[in-house]
């Protein structure tokens, strides 16, 4: 007989557990009112006598609470009674003195390692974790129905960003509108700030802008390098009209206006990059920040914006000094490069900034690259037409929506409301391999998603401009009114909400006993599971007029969690449970052998079915000796995958100079390999963690799943491309 619990998990029949509540109830009253061991085995056999293949805790509970009245044990069924009531109260227990003590003191693994791109021990940090903890704790005992909390705490659903969600006033991500704050001015903290008439003052309010809109959210923001090239062309203009006036030839004026153009340009981005990296939001952290390189979204401005491009590559090449004055990999702002036609093949106008693109992915493992031909086939809007536009941060895409005033396409201004993660190994595994009973369980793991995203929904539904004058009023999202409602922006397509998924290649192994990537059986059911997705988004979509959408969810430590949970519940299966992570969203898994290419080429197929985001990436060596090699990976991402990346190394390790690669040790422990060094305090480690770059450590789970990664190319095989 087998026991479904709160939380729709399913475990074996215990009947020492009903023994054992009994007996603690028995304790608490005398003498007559005792139930003997004999009636304690009578009621374990009626319940056993009920032939059930499947029964519910609570109806077990129940049946208990009748046979003690029927023994005429009442007040025993009352202690009995009390003792579930009190278990309910154990379950809702406030939890955050403690865990607050053990942030502070230094000893919580899961704050310290929260996000790898955070310092626990930082007071910046902590006072963020301090408002989370507080935070995560109201959520969980006043905003959440019992089932959902539950369900989260067994690793069956991952309910993102709790530690903000106490806030009705906060969203996840967004596409920052900087071309209508920079054009048509804005205010920031009461400050009005005018349009600026060059383009260092542009890029550093920018700066200021991206301050402000990232600590009234929390998760990533974008910004298109478009928005500012018509501040190149100011710039510009203002020197040349300078030596004019000095009466100066016209081909002298050129020349001077130029040279002065680009080293503003070069001060200009080198201005935004100390100031991203310096600041500090509500966050706790920098600007989790993504800009964007797109040379067809601008005519008038191409000139200017491949300028811009190229001095943030160049930039980029060079890194950022850390304490000893040695330059390193960034984490951010983190770098998108459009593949397009106009710089995609060599002969093309652009072809030289392409290959500074690759130069800088071999020394900095940035950009990250869009096909604009894969892209425009995938983002159709209404009007029939394809849409090439950035992710919001890391890999949250938005849907292709048509502005209903100018009946054109519109992406800047827009956001996404939150991410809830369905762990798709714990449907496989809860199942037990029944294939009916996987779509069954399935569905309801989907609807209790589905009741959990329509929270974050309703929890933003009533927040007024007034609570982010940055983000509603004054144009970062929107132009809204004094004590307008941002209701309407949750509606229509406007914003997106995403329901996340995570361990494709554990689900399909356990179900089919194949991989995802087999090219048969295992990718035919992989591909099924996430149309599955897609049509349970696009069904709660048509419903409700809110787009719904699939999404690759990055889960930096919660990879840990779903293991650590698939265990607990179901013990150690070799190659589902038997590691600390589970695989994210549908890629191959990263310890399986496969050629770069035809890695790209499965994931592509499975990236279509993610259009709220997702990205794929390969592993290589120190390619910056094969610059080739990386050439013909990005034209094959162009010709073959929306998004996606490479995965270079390059550390430092400050005791003894060493550059190179720091390495992991069966204790999964980080050291240098020249010296031996293991502080974490003077090694700059940078690992693409999720879609993203982490240098402040990670996790057990999320250390395991580095270590075991496998190339997917090598300079020996590159050369053979």
């Amino acid at each position: 007989m087998k026991v479904v619990k709160r939380d729709d998990s399913i475990v074996d029949f215990d009947r020492q557990k009903i023994k054992a509540a009994i007996t603690k109830a028995n304790e608490e009253v005398k003498g007559r009112e005792k139930v003997s061991k004999e009636q304690i085995e009578e009621i374990v056999k009626y319940i056993e006598g009920l032939n059930k293949k499947r029964i519910l805790v609570e109806d077990i509970q129940d049946i208990i609470e009748q046979k003690l009245m029927e023994f005429d044990k009442y007040k025993l069924a009352k202690k009995y009674i009390t003792y579930r009531y009190k278990r309910e109260l154990v379950r809702k227990a406030n939890t955050t003195d403690q865990t607050i003590k053990e942030l502070i003191e230094g000893e919580n693994e899961y704050w310290n390692n929260e996000n790898s791109n955070k310092n626990a021990e930082v007071v910046t940090t902590q006072r963020d974790y301090l408002a989370g903890i507080t935070s995560t704790d109201i959520t969980r005992r006043f905003l959440l129905p019992e089932d959902i909390v539950k369900a989260h705490d067994e690793g069956i659903i991952h309910f993102h960003d709790a530690d903000y969600f106490a806030q009705n006033a906060l969203h996840n991500c967004e596409l920052i509108n900087l071309e209508d704050m920079l054009q048509n001015g804005t205010i920031i903290n009461g400050v009005m700030i005018e349009k600026p008439h060059r383009f260092i003052t542009a890029a550093t309010i920018a700066t200021q802008i991206i301050l402000a809109v990232t600590s009234s959210s929390y998760g990533g923001a974008t910004i298109s390098l478009t928005h500012l090239a018509p501040f190149v062309r100011s710039s510009y203009e203002k020197y040349y009209k300078k030596y004019q006036d000095r009466h100066m030839s016209k081909e002298d004026c050129e020349k001077y206006a130029k040279q002065d153009t680009k080293k503003e340009i070069e001060d200009g981005v080198q201005t935004f990059n100390y100031q991203v990296n310096s600041m500090t939001n509500t966050n706790g952290q920098a600007p989790f920040l993504s800009v964007f390189m797109y040379l067809g979204e601008t005519d008038e401005y191409k000139d200017e914006l491949a300028m811009l491009i190229e001095e943030f590559l160049n930039q980029r090449i060079l890194g950022f000094k850390n304490e000893k004055g040695v330059y390193i990999t960034p984490a951010f702002p983190k770098l998108l490069y459009v593949l397009e036609e106009d710089n995609v093949r060599e002969g093309s106008k652009y072809w030289y900034l392409t290959k500074l693109a690759a130069e800088c992915t071999a020394k900095r493992m940035v950009p990250d690259y869009i096909s604009e031909k894969k892209m425009l086939e995938y983002k159709i809007d209404k009007n029939g037409n394809g849409n090439c536009y950035p992710c919001m941060g890391c890999r949250s895409f938005l849907t292709p929506y048509v502005d209903p005033k100018t009946n054109k396409p519109k992406y800047y201004g827009r956001f996404n409301q939150g991410v809830v993660t369905i762990n798709l190994p714990d449907i496989a595994l809860s199942s037990d391999g029944d294939m009916d009973e996987f779509w069954k369980i399935f569905d309801r793991r989907l609807e209790l998603c589905h009741r959990a995203l329509q929270i974050r929904h309703k929890r933003l539904a009533g927040v007024t401009s007034d609570v982010a004058p940055i983000l509603w009023q004054h144009g970062a999202l929107a132009r809204l009114g004094k004590g307008e409602s941002i209701h309407e922006l949750l509606h229509h397509g406007y914003s997106t909400i995403s329901l996340g998924y995570a361990g494709l290649y554990e689900c399909v192994k356990f179900m089919t006993g194949h991989s995802h990537t087999d090219n048969g059986k295992g990718k035919e059911f992989g591909l099924a599971v996430m149309q599955h997705l897609v049509d349970a988004t696009n069904k709660w979509k048509t419903e409700e007029d809110i787009d719904y959408s699939v999404y690759g969810s990055p889960i930096e430590s919660t990879t840990y969690k779903f293991a650590k949970c698939l265990k607990k519940r179901f013990g150690t299966i070799k190659g589902i449970t038997d590691r600390n992570y589970i695989t994210n969203s549908y890629h191959v898994p990263v310890f399986e052998e496969i050629d770069a290419f035809s890695k790209l080429q499965l994931e592509s197929e499975f990236q279509r079915l993610s259009p709220g985001g997702a990205i794929s990436y390969i592993e290589t060596p120190n390619l910056q000796n094969n610059l080739d090699s990386i050439l013909e990976v990005m034209q094959f991402i162009y010709d073959n995958i929306m998004y996606a990346e490479l995965n270079t190394k390059s550390d430092y390790c400050q005791k003894c100079g060493y550059t190179g690669e720091i390495l992991i040790d069966e204790d999964l422990e980080w050291y240098c390999p020249n010296c031996g060094n293991r502080d974490h305090n003077t090694l700059n480690v940078a690992r693409r963690t999720c879609g993203y770059i982490g240098t402040n450590f990670w996790n057990k789970g999320r250390t395991q799943e580095i270590k075991e990664r496998v190339l997917h190319l090598d300079n020996k095989v590159a050369e053979r491309v």
